[in-house]
């Protein structure tokens, strides 16, 4: 394994999301985990934008991240938006950096171009599975001559760069809360580092960007661990000095089920919309992982970012995973909005729920369906509900029972998710979901406008999902799928 002496240098660490959709609030439990370990030691704080992916990218998710970042005070020291020496921080600007050091691995062996196609691969992991085997690369072309790979690009065949794992022995890497790991290289697949389409993988892109831009530890998820040894590799394979690896255990529903979307809501967005602080929610992540020690002298819970600066330590962070309860959350956020002056309280209503940009999208929705100022509420109450549970009558559509209405309902759900966040794609995708399941669009709008408003009669559907959100509405949508089994259950 190679020596490792980033200790003595000033610190550099970096978080690096993927703009593929809303901010996720393990982005924000990394940085500020991150931001901490750099304020703490002098060092520097960087975001860079992994957008290499682009079947997934997002256009507006980029600012988002940054919106999202900074309403909870992590700011950083270099990123795509304030520059700083070892720009550009957005991958797709650095595609020729990684072409150059993909080639420099091939010159050296360390890498192979792989011409396989995808049926070619496709029957091969079919076959690993009907003989049990785990699924992974055959290494058909890692042995390729020289004359049938000069073949292969004189007939302009497309390939994949590949990383050479050696087929014998062991890599080994010291994780700073876990102590020393090692891998067999049996179980460490040839890894695709370049794609066909010239991008980078996660893996090359990591590992150069982390070395260019002087990252002297990675504190990542514990999900990267078994990425580990094929970035150790690589850092071996250029003869780089490797960083100090940290990583960090996953945050976990009540359930200890690894977090998701269709258990709790994971946007920042969804609570940023939603009327969190965000000194609760910096609070709230601070006390994951067990870093944050508890103050003896008044057991209390709450604490700053100032405050978690002087006292969070990362050699008492906890393996076991850190559970995300929204019921501590808002118990944590009351606390938070109780602290408020009367002023600040209203200032508080005034850029959220009652912000002049959230009124003013609704105002016209409804401006057409009143007849006097006073049933604005009636109209539009459910804008600012944190729940609506709408009774069976008003859901439930004819000849339809409650089962095969929750299961639609959840292919609603998947389909929301996907869909970009505009009132042609949301129909699109709606009228989608109705003609494969074989619901009349009636039914299917009916049932939609009852989750997310609570009536029958509303101000436009589609409209007011735009104006309420991606991750509110969806949060809506999981929420009466969840109550609803609760209550069937409890009638069994």
């Amino acid at each position: 394994m190679t020596s490792n002496s980033s200790t003595a240098k000033t610190p550099r660490v970096r978080i690096a999301p993927s703009p593929t959709g809303d901010p996720h609030v393990g982005t924000a439990y990394i940085g500020l985990l991150n931001f901490l370990y750099a304020r703490q030691r002098g060092g520097q704080f960087i975001l860079r934008i992994e957008d290499t992916d682009r079947a997934r990218f997002v256009e507006t998710s980029e600012q988002m991240i940054f919106d999202s970042l900074r309403w909870l005070g992590l700011n950083w020291d270099e990123g795509p938006d304030v520059g700083g020496p070892h720009g550009p921080y957005r991958q797709s600007e650095r595609t020729e950096i990684y072409r150059k050091h993909s080639d420099e691995l091939l010159a050296s062996g360390a890498a192979y171009r792989c011409f396989c196609t995808a049926e070619e691969l496709e029957a091969q992991r079919k076959a690993q599975m009907a003989a049990k085997q785990p699924p992974r690369y055959a290494r058909t072309c890692r042995f390729l001559t020289r004359e049938q790979i000069d073949e292969n690009l004189a007939a302009g065949k497309p390939y994949v760069v590949r990383m050479a794992v050696p087929i014998e022995g062991a890599t080994s890497f010291r994780d700073e809360l876990r102590g020393e790991i090692t891998f067999d290289h049996n179980n460490v697949d040839d890894q695709v580092l370049l794609k066909s389409d010239g991008f980078p993988t996660y893996h090359l892109a990591n590992v150069v960007d982390d070395h260019l831009m002087g990252v002297t530890d990675v504190i990542r998820a514990e999900e990267w661990i078994s990425s580990t040894p094929k970035h150790v590799l690589l850092y071996q394979a250029f003869g780089w000095e490797q960083p100090q690896f940290w990583h960090m255990p996953l945050l976990r529903n009540t359930d200890k089920s690894k977090i998701s979307k269709r258990k709790n809501p994971v946007s920042l967005t969804y609570y940023q919309q939603s009327g969190y602080t965000p000194r609760a929610m910096v609070n709230f992540l601070g006390l994951m992982g067990g870093g944050m020690p508890q103050n003896t002298e008044t057991n209390s819970e709450v604490f700053s970012l100032e405050e978690m600066l002087q006292r969070f330590n990362f050699q008492s962070i906890s393996l076991g995973g850190p559970v995300f309860d929204l019921i501590k959350l808002k118990w944590l956020n009351g606390e938070y909005l109780r602290l408020l002056s009367a002023d600040e309280f209203l200032q508080a209503l005034r850029t959220t729920l009652f912000s002049d940009e959230y009124l003013g999208q609704i105002a016209p929705l409804v401006q057409t369906r009143i007849e006097t100022l006073s049933q604005f509420g009636d109209m539009a109450d459910f804008f600012f509900r944190d729940d609506v549970v709408p009774p069976t009558e008003v859901f439930l559509p004819k000849k339809r029972t409650l089962e095969e209405t929750l299961a639609f309902t959840g292919d609603v759900l998947t389909a929301l998710e996907s869909a970009n966040w505009t009132t042609e794609t949301i129909d699109a995708a709606l009228r989608q979901v109705g003609t494969d399941k074989g619901w009349s669009v009636k039914e299917n709008f009916m049932l939609l406008r009852a989750i997310i408003t609570g009536k029958t009669a509303s101000p436009p559907l589609l409209e007011s999902m735009v104006v309420f959100g991606k991750a509110r509405s969806i949060d809506r949508v999981r929420r009466f799928i969840a109550t609803q089994k609760k209550l069937s259950s409890a009638k069994k």
